[in-house]
């Protein structure tokens, strides 16, 4: 079953699948996260990271932030950081990229900033964030917790949720309403594709776009 969830939503864009959260009284996509290593569209399922600013707790296991979410992923997932401390530090880096890749992991999104970027470019291995910086973690922020629910942008984020991103914005879809969202989706891409068609077949955009797009999510057209 996730397996076919998750080849369905490969096939989407993230703007298909907003318009089909929007459609279903969902909160869209997330704006402002931007493919900073490879622009490549990535999706899957949601593993979640909190971190927190400081160092760790006295007592706590020596552990580098990420580390368990990445162990602890099936191949194709995406680690979703919030990194909202404030602490101005990278949230991911170019080891987390390496093993994140070597995993088979479909990509990272950090709610922040992120670095080592240039080495995530030349692997391959697409980094998602509000920005890049050279400054480390150490010492600034830890992690407070892997696997718990997180803030990205505007929304509440599961682990367990899925997501697909591209350079439009970050599209997240609450575990329940997955179904529901890709049929949406599904059907608003297949009405683009003939809006598509038809304008590329030479008729006037005007009447394309003017007759059917303003009720794209309606469920039906005016004509």
């Amino acid at each position: 079953m996730a397996d076919e969830i998750a080849v369905r939503l490969a096939r989407l864009d993230a703007c298909a699948v907003s318009d089909a959260l929007d459609q279903l009284g969902l909160s869209p996509s997330v704006t402002g996260l931007h493919a900073l290593s490879v622009r490549q569209r990535i999706s899957g399922r949601v593993t979640t990271v909190r971190l927190a600013s400081g160092k760790p707790p006295l007592g706590s296991p020596p552990r580098h932030l990420c580390t368990a979410a990445i162990d602890g992923s099936h191949a194709g997932a995406v680690v979703v950081v919030e990194q909202k401390t404030g602490v101005e530090c990278a949230g991911w880096g170019g080891i987390l990229s390496n093993a994140a890749r070597g995993r088979g992991l479909s990509g990272v999104i950090v709610e922040g900033l992120a670095r080592d970027v240039d080495e995530s470019a030349d692997i391959g291995f697409p980094v998602y964030g509000r920005g890049s910086t050279a400054r480390t973690a150490r010492g600034r922020i830890h992690e407070a917790e892997t696997g718990g629910p997180i803030t990205i942008g505007h929304l509440t984020v599961n682990d367990g949720d899925w997501v697909v991103a591209d350079s439009s914005g970050a599209a997240f879809v609450p575990a329940a309403s997955i179904e529901a969202v890709l049929s949406a989706a599904e059907a608003i891409a297949a009405k683009e594709a003939v809006m598509t068609k038809a304008v590329m077949a030479g008729r006037p955009v005007s009447q394309v776009m003017g007759a059917t797009y303003e009720h794209l999510l309606e469920g039906k057209t005016a004509g």
